[in-house]
């Protein structure tokens, strides 16, 4: 019997498939299962355009292991193959036999051929040594076998097959040093595949399944049995009825694909027909992931074409703000690349993805204004998410997400939107004031609050690193600018304060300049407070840079040289002012001394290190003396 050459470009093509086109080897059983689910599409629409062909028979997929022999078998009930077509369809790599039926026979019903390239058959070599093919055409008394090795070519001989379809027999490859190929003859094994690539193919797929059980008459001898059984879903809940369907399926699919361990906030099932087609199922987690913030980490949806698994993280398909949604996505519009892996960044993906995210922001919106305690466990996991979200792209996302975030407020004693705060602001306030420290508690002792909350005024906490950072890139919000009360000019008139503004800095100008000197470079400036009413000291700042944000970007690896340019601020209505006034007009040393003690206890409040902590305490001492 003559063995037949492939083409020389098939050759090549070949080669390059074995070895470069697929990422995982697994994929081979995908492609097999698919062209078999193909061929019974095949009879199924010879049935809806041939009144002498019926679609009543017992349509299946097998997939049966010979662990001795070293078989794995798929079979299926489909069309079958004619020696000719057998020749053309596998003897030319990257002719598509499904593409030809398509295009010769319109589909008008919407039932669409998986395959399109013509490649996926071969990628079994890349687990067998020697691919059989046995196929008897629908219609036909005759059947055929064809075999290969791979590059070396093909034989194409009659055989006996007792109805029509196909059997794909490999023989699987010895186990090399950097590949297992046992695994493709363990049950469990390719039973994990057929659930992870195949399992809402539409047609029933069967694997005997081996099980254990009690000897009939016995309470404790076991034995072993073989069941046939059926192991995939075939019917995804994605393309069955909203209404057909409770929480409970939703709440269990979640589980079943391995979303997550917790239960999910919400789900969002969407169906679309327009411009592009799809069906999606996601769900936004209760809980963060415990990997969520490493490099580890990977973002995207499962994305399936019409039923079978093409990616098991398409990243394109989420914005980095929305990386905690899971779920997937099923469309028959994709434009894929020849491995059926990869995709082409193409227009439908695009529009799917843009439709995604309005989705998933008007969810997050509905859960907000309906479900408020729901939204705020959500916005304790991701929140921080949604504020980088901001940050990024030089705030080019935050007319989608600012409205999402949530801060605590000094009056309220809860989160609040700044939407709410904004609802609230009384007519003469100027700007939407907030504090950044590490904590409520810590925000809520600080010196610098005291002027904006005695004017009544609700202030935002910010305690999460990236807040402030978010904040400058949002700068406004319904018109109004954020403040921080440690900035330099808070923008209130406090008639109580005005003579010890300008007046009290004049008055005291000398002595303020002769303190900036001996603080030399730790302060741009020491001045008069309009803010401090209680406390004797505290810094603010001034240009962009804040003190919290000094502190954050100097923590990072990176170590940033970065400075805030601060001003050291005396509450000259407070009584340890006298004493600075005293020191300065009859002991400079003791001015030294008080100087360096009120920065350092501004360092403190500030949650600031001292350049010097033993030359601090010794300090304190002096004066204890």
């Amino acid at each position: 019997m003559a063995r037949k050459q492939f083409k020389a470009e098939s050759k090549r093509l070949l080669d390059l498939l074995i070895n470069s086109v697929y990422t995982h080897r697994e994929i081979f059983l995908r492609e097999l299962i698919s062209n078999a689910s193909d061929a019974i599409d095949k009879i199924y629409y010879k049935a809806l355009t041939d009144d002498s062909v019926s679609f009543d028979k017992d349509y299946y997929i097998k997939v049966a292991i010979d662990k001795p022999n070293r078989i794995l078998k798929v079979s299926d009930t489909g069309i079958g193959m004619t020696k000719e077509e057998l020749d053309d369809n596998l003897g030319v790599i990257a002719k598509s036999g499904s593409m030809i039926f398509k295009n010769e026979n319109e589909l008008k019903d919407g039932h669409e051929i998986i395959g399109q390239f013509g490649v996926g058959f071969y990628s079994a070599f890349m687990v067998a040594d020697t691919v059989t093919v046995i196929s008897k055409a629908f219609g036909s008394n005759e059947a055929f076998m064809w075999e290969s090795k791979g590059v070396e070519g093909y034989t194409i001989r009659p055989c006996e097959k007792d109805s029509f379809g196909t059997d794909v027999i490999l023989s699987i490859k010895e186990n090399a040093e950097d590949e297992k190929f046992d695994d493709y003859l363990e049950e469990y094994r390719i039973r994990s595949i057929i659930k992870k690539y195949s399992d809402f193919i539409r047609y029933p797929i069967k694997m005997d399944i081996t099980g254990r059980r009690l000897k009939e008459g016995s309470e404790k001898e076991y034995e072993d049995y073989t069941e046939e059984q059926i192991v995939n879903s075939m019917v995804p809940i994605w393309k069955k009825n909203k209404n057909e369907l409770n929480q409970d399926d939703y709440d269990n699919f979640y589980s079943e694909k391995h979303y997550g361990f917790d239960k999910p906030i919400k789900h969002i099932h969407i169906s679309v027909e327009g411009a592009v087609s799809y069906n999606a199922i996601l769900f936004i987690p209760e809980k963060i992931p415990y990997d969520f913030y490493t490099k580890e980490y990977e973002k995207g949806l499962e994305l399936y074409s019409n039923g079978v698994m093409i990616m098991n993280k398409c990243a394109e398909l989420l914005p980095d703000y929305f990386s905690f949604v899971k779920g997937m996505v099923d469309s028959e519009d994709l434009s894929l690349n020849i491995s059926r892996e990869m995709l082409q960044h193409d227009r439908q993906l695009n529009l799917i993805a843009k439709n995604i995210k309005t989705k998933i922001k008007n969810e997050l919106d509905n859960i907000l204004k309906n479900e408020r305690d729901k939204y705020e466990k959500f916005y304790k996991s991701f929140g921080r998410q949604l504020k980088y979200g901001i940050y990024s792209e030089f705030g080019r996302n935050k007319d989608v997400l600012q409205e999402l975030l949530l801060f605590y407020s000094s009056t309220e004693k809860k989160m609040v939107t700044l939407d709410e705060y904004v609802s609230r602001m009384p007519e003469e306030q100027k700007y939407i004031y907030y504090a950044a420290g590490e904590s409520n508690e810590r925000i809520e002792k600080l010196p610098q609050t005291e002027l904006v909350a005695d004017k009544g005024y609700e202030i935002l906490y910010f305690t999460d690193d990236i807040d402030e950072f978010a904040i400058k890139m949002i700068a406004t919000y319904k018109d109004k600018e954020f403040k921080s009360v440690s900035s330099g000019d808070l923008g209130i008139e406090m008639e109580e304060n005005k003579s010890c503004s300008g007046s009290d800095n004049q008055n005291y100008q000398e002595l303020f300049e002769q303190m900036k000197n001996i603080l030399t470079d730790k302060v741009s400036n020491v001045r008069a407070s309009k803010r401090l009413k209680n406390h004797p000291v505290c810094l603010s700042s001034e240009g962009e840079l804040s003190i919290e944000m000094e502190k954050i970007l100097k923590s990072l690896p990176t170590n940033q040289h970065v400075k805030a340019d601060k001003v050291l601020e005396i509450n000259t209505n407070h009584e340890v002012f006298r004493s600075l006034k005293e020191a300065y007009e009859k002991d400079q040393e003791k001015l030294k001394l008080y100087t360096d003690l009120l920065y350092n206890q501004a360092l403190l409040i500030e949650g600031l290190p001292i350049n010097d902590p033993v030359e601090f305490t010794n300090n304190i001492c002096k004066i204890m003396k």
